[in-house]
Order: C-alpha cells, then structure tokens, then sequence
C-alpha cells in the first residue's frame, strides 16, 4: 500500500498546496507530506514538529486560518485552510478595547 495521499481536497501551507485525507488532522497531513517541522523554540532555534501528536505538549503549534498558536495534531484539515508556520518571537495580537470597531 502507498503511503502517498492522492486527494483532491488541499489546504495551504506557507503557500504551498498540502493534499489530506478525510479526518486526517493538519499535523498528520504534513507528516504525510513530508513536512515535520514548521516552528522554531523561542531561545535556541531548534526546530518543532510533531511530538506527541495527542495535543498534550504544544509543540506542533502553528497558525490556522489566522488564528496563531493552534495545534496541528488535533486540528482537523480542512479544504482551503490557510496554514502557516509559527513564530514564537512574534507578539501576539492585542484584544480590541472594549466598544471599539475591528
């Protein structure tokens, strides 16, 4: 049996097209595709993937459809997903005041 996905249905990582199979997670559909790691550790660079894959150690995280620091091993794949890589060092997003228009 091939491990190769052929699937018509794809998301996007860091702009690339990534095929994935039905109820397959993020996570797992770039395993498959031979992406294993899309984040780098704040302090010494070292790069980040998939660990445990059961969303207990966070370190797969990555941003989903603009919402940053999303698991990939419990987040379902999706057609038309924008994925991207995560940057640590990048600040997060402040909450808008209270009253105030987006």
């Amino acid at each position: 049996m091939s491990a190769e996905i052929t699937s018509d249905e794809t998301f996007r990582f860091d702009g690339a097209p990534v095929p994935f199979r039905p109820g397959q997670t993020v996570g797992g559909a770039l395993a498959a595709s031979g992406v294993v790691s899309w984040r780098t550790t704040r302090g010494s660079g070292e790069p980040r993937g998939l660990f445990c894959g059961i969303g207990v150690c966070y370190d797969c995280l990555l941003s989903v459809d603009g919402q940053r620091s999303q698991r990939a091993c419990v987040t379902p794949a999706r057609a038309g997903q924008d994925v991207r890589s995560d940057n640590p060092d990048a600040p997060l997003p402040l909450p808008a005041p209270e009253g105030a228009e987006p």
